[in-house]
């Protein structure tokens, strides 16, 4: 079975009255690990989606493997960019390439995509204006957005 199919198979079974619940999977050559806070029959209300491939992948350029995932990642609420590669660190940052905005807050996923091949998927918020401090908050997806994201994270 698809690594997406065994993590909706798992959310279509959990359901938890004491909040965040961590659901783990492999398949397809990665585990995936999804922080979740609630789920229902349409979709789940995410914390965290975080993918490590199970053996070393071929080598692909960081910036390489960033841009395409920034033209492959569709089914988020805005499209990612390319912000920066951290060479030394072999980690490159991408995020939401236009925030969106709720009254005076901005809300944007971030993904650190890693050299190992490893990608974690997270939303934040921050205030407009002000020195508050970004705070990570969750995001919400479908169960098909969540599919086809996975398979958009996987995919070589």
């Amino acid at each position: 079975m698809s690594l997406d199919a065994l993590l909706l198979e798992k959310l279509a079974d959990w359901r938890s009255a004491s909040g965040r619940a961590t659901l783990e999977a492999s398949g397809d050559g990665h585990n995936a690990v999804v922080a979740v806070e609630c789920v229902d029959v349409v979709g789940c209300r995410l914390w965290e989606l975080a993918l490590r491939p199970v053996a070393e992948k071929p080598a692909v350029e960081l910036k390489e493997r960033a841009e395409q995932l920034c033209q492959r990642v569709t089914g988020l609420m805005e499209p990612l960019r390319l912000v920066e590669v951290d060479g030394s660190s072999n980690v490159a940052l991408l995020r939401s390439e236009q925030p969106g905005q709720v009254g005076e807050e901005r809300f944007y996923y971030e993904l650190l995509l890693h050299g190992d091949g490893s990608s974690v998927l997270r939303r934040y918020r921050t205030p407009h204006t002000g020195q508050a401090r970004r705070q990570q908050v969750a995001f919400t997806l479908t169960h098909e957005a969540l599919a086809k994201l996975i398979r958009d994270l996987t995919t070589a």
